[in-house]
């Protein structure tokens, strides 16, 4: 989804990583008038209730532990976008949620689609500057087909900046081929702690998710935009690469397929989306660690892989991290 005259397939799944932000679930709400057709296939609500499946083979998805004398912390790593009935659980994660009285995501309410409304009228619509003014005509046909997909067409998605126009479109592919953002980590993992009298806690607000990005360089956004046109087909298949890895701990995999990719590829996204969003991540964990209790820590898989993690970051800083 970001890209430039050569299309990467890294910059695909930077793109799949931002569908799998917080932000792309409200934005399906808000996207209803949107894309009309999407508004029929996507969950009207969230998750009710965690789905009963049997817990998942070992190993599972990764999980950490970070102890003091008077805390323990989980640290685990989520997927926010999944087919509905894929198996993560295990029962060291079941065991860690258990012990924990408290939850902290990257936000508190990924499922409150009306809080973005706003958000996405004033950094997400540009009538001075539509996207016809910044696209070439063959890209300008490759986003007609793509709006057509996704049951919308040329002349609504002309108004929308680059990075909400990417965004909302990285999203149809992935429910063509039956992946729900009401089946994600983080609406299952709330769910159950809810049902079970726990305390939600946010590092982030939707408002600086979205900020985040309605930032970026107007560069940037037209790249992010560009590859979500010229990968449209492949986001799918490569997301079902992304969650076997996540599904399997191979931590390993996914610094390779997301995070090197996207260092290498784009710096200023590497830069905006998880360097500088780990280092808060990183001080707000310190912080947690300087009370006392028992919390889970639940936030994006890409976050805990690679030289930048967030545990890589709490590590120099002196804080043991260890893998469950």
């Amino acid at each position: 989804m970001i890209h430039h005259a050569v299309v990467s397939r890294a910059q695909t799944r930077l793109a799949q990583l931002i569908r799998g932000t917080a932000i792309s679930l409200a934005l399906i709400g808000s996207g209803f008038a949107v894309f009309p057709a999407m508004a029929e296939a996507a969950p009207q609500a969230a998750v009710a209730q965690a789905p009963d499946a049997e817990p998942a083979a070992a190993p599972g998805p990764a999980l950490w532990i970070i102890r003091d004398a008077d805390s323990t912390l989980y640290l685990f790593g989520t997927v926010h976008v999944l087919k509905p009935g894929t198996v993560w659980a295990s029962p060291r994660i079941d065991a860690a949620l258990a012990a924990s009285p408290d939850l902290w995501f990257e936000i508190s309410n990924p499922e409150d689609t009306a809080a973005i409304i706003p958000l996405i009228q004033r950094y997400g619509i540009s009538q001075d500057q539509p996207l016809s003014s910044l696209l070439t005509a063959t890209e300008m046909g490759q986003l007609d087909a793509a709006a057509r997909a996704v049951g919308s067409n040329i002349s609504q998605m002309d108004p929308l900046r680059p990075w909400y126009a990417a965004v909302a479109l990285s999203l149809a592919p992935l429910t063509k081929a039956g992946y729900d953002p009401a089946s994600g980590v983080e609406l299952v993992l709330k769910a159950r702690a809810l049902e079970a009298g726990k305390t939600i806690h946010g590092f982030e607000t939707i408002d600086h998710q979205v900020a985040t990005l309605a930032t970026l360089p107007d560069d940037v956004q037209l790249d992010f935009l560009r590859s979500t046109l010229e990968d449209f087909d492949q986001a799918a298949s490569l997301l079902d690469a992304m969650v076997t890895a996540w599904a399997t701990g191979d931590v390993t995999t996914l610094d390779r397929v997301v995070v090197q990719d996207m260092k290498a590829d784009s710096p200023a996204i590497y830069d905006a989306l998880l360097v500088r969003r780990n280092v808060g991540f990183a001080d707000q964990i310190e912080t947690l660690l300087a009370g006392s209790g028992t919390a889970f820590i639940a936030i994006g898989a890409a976050h805990l892989a690679g030289e930048d993690s967030v545990q890589s970051m709490l590590q120099a800083r002196g804080v043991t991290v260890e893998r469950d």
